[in-house]
């Protein structure tokens, strides 16, 4: 799968140092993935969710939530959001997910 961006995982582990190593085994694990479903997506990572049009990780021990729209037919992976629990839980980030 190609990722966009991984700056965006970068950014926030510059504030949240010990949000690297999580995000990096993601990073290399969903870049050598080939899903053509979610179903695909749960079988590599089993606490992945779906909210409307995203699909949700579970990172560094549900510590953190990375928020992604996935396009199997292309291969891409956006990364919409990474967000602290807290944050995740504001729920800001719903309204980037409707079809």
């Amino acid at each position: 799968m190609r990722i966009i961006s991984k700056r965006r995982l970068q950014e926030f582990w510059r504030k949240y140092p010990f949000a690297e190593q999580p995000l990096l085994s993601w990073y290399e694990t969903t870049k050598k993935a080939n899903w053509e479903s979610f179903l695909e997506v749960r079988e590599t990572f089993r606490h992945a969710d779906i909210y409307q049009d995203c699909v949700i990780f579970d990172i560094g021990g549900n510590k953190f939530r990375l928020i992604t729209k996935i396009r199997y037919r292309v291969k891409k992976v956006f990364i919409r959001f990474v967000l602290t629990h807290s944050d995740y839980d504001k729920d800001l980030w719903k309204e980037d997910c409707k079809c």
